[in-house]
């Protein structure tokens, strides 16, 4: 079986070589037990075997599947089998329940999901915002949008909040770096570090939503005349998570200007809070292109550290 050698790396990093190992197995027996044939997965998945299916009963009709999840030739249903890689911090529970939550508002639709196997089975959507070559004010206009749809109330769903988040990215940061042999300078380190302790410091049970945590445009994928996000972390934090995941992205198009002012443009967007949004994508442009440099993302790896060294240096305070 063909393995996208992004996900390869990632799953020997994290030190699941037995689960590639027995990944053919476990696509195998998914198909019997699901009654779905599995075709070749798709060569751009970085966080799991995502490959398209196809469902031998068209079921997802009566869960209201779009158009094109129903357009599988002999009679089946289209969709998408995803299979996590096991590794600490990513668990196929976590986005289980926020697509569960989410019920199609905003993101893609659940059919089927197996703890025990990490395996979900989706609804197939249509191409990226990437594929597509959306304008980036366009991105983030349409990305606010959905980004809020997923945003509501979900107390005791189960799902880590924003203090545990923040210290993990503390963790990942910390480690990854020293690892790495500093791709970075220790000014954007520590700086990364102080906004994580800050954004965990300001965690608030009560004013916590559900985020999908991961929104970016690779991730916006087309469904019928508009778009739903796919590969949610699922958290429960405070809205102005997912704004700084876009604060991370497209860091050579940040650098060209101010980078303070897509903060403030998604502060005024979405009525949440500038400095909030700001330190979760110094937090987060860290971790990521530490992440992105271990597993061979590059060169935006490169571009977001590099980003942050900047960043460290010349806007500290924030916006």
């Amino acid at each position: 079986m063909r393995i996208p050698d992004t996900v390869r790396r990632k799953a020997l990093a994290a030190g699941a070589a037995a689960w590639l190992a027995e990944l053919p197995a476990l696509v195998a027996s998914l198909e019997r037990d699901w009654s779905i044939t599995v075709g070749e997965p798709f060569g751009d998945a970085t966080e799991a075997f995502v490959a398209p299916a196809v469902q031998a009963v068209p079921a997802v009709r009566a869960a209201g599947a779009t158009q094109a999840a129903r357009a599988a030739g002999d009679g089946g249903a289209a969709a998408v089998l995803k299979i996590h890689v096991p590794r600490a911090g990513a668990d196929a529970a976590d986005e289980a329940t926020v697509l569960r939550l989410a019920g199609g508002t905003g993101c893609v639709r659940l059919f089927r999901y197996d703890r025990p196997r990490g395996a979900l089975l989706l609804e197939r959507l249509g191409r990226s915002m990437h594929e597509l070559g959306v304008p980036l004010r366009r991105r983030h206009v349409i990305l606010c949008g959905l980004a809020g749809r997923v945003w509501r109330p979900a107390a005791g769903c189960g799902l880590p909040d924003g203090a545990r988040k923040a210290a993990r990215l503390a963790e990942l940061i910390t480690t990854k770096w020293a690892r790495l042999d500093r791709p970075c300078t220790e000014r954007a380190v520590e700086h990364a570090l102080a906004c994580a302790a800050g954004r965990g410091r300001a965690h608030d049970d009560e004013r916590a939503v559900l985020v999908h945590g991961d929104v970016h445009q690779w991730n916006a994928l087309q469904a019928g005349d508009g778009f739903r996000l796919i590969d949610p972390d699922g958290l429960l934090a405070e809205a102005e998570y997912d704004l700084g995941v876009m604060m991370r992205e497209d860091p050579v198009e940040l650098m060209a200007s101010d980078p303070r002012e897509r903060a403030r443009w998604l502060a005024a967007r979405t009525g949440l809070d500038a400095t909030a949004i700001w330190e979760w994508g110094v937090a987060e442009r860290v971790s990521t292109g530490l992440v992105g440099t271990e597993i061979g993302m590059q060169p935006v790896a490169r571009q977001m550290l590099a980003a942050a060294d900047r960043i460290a240096v010349d806007y500290p305070d924030g916006p």
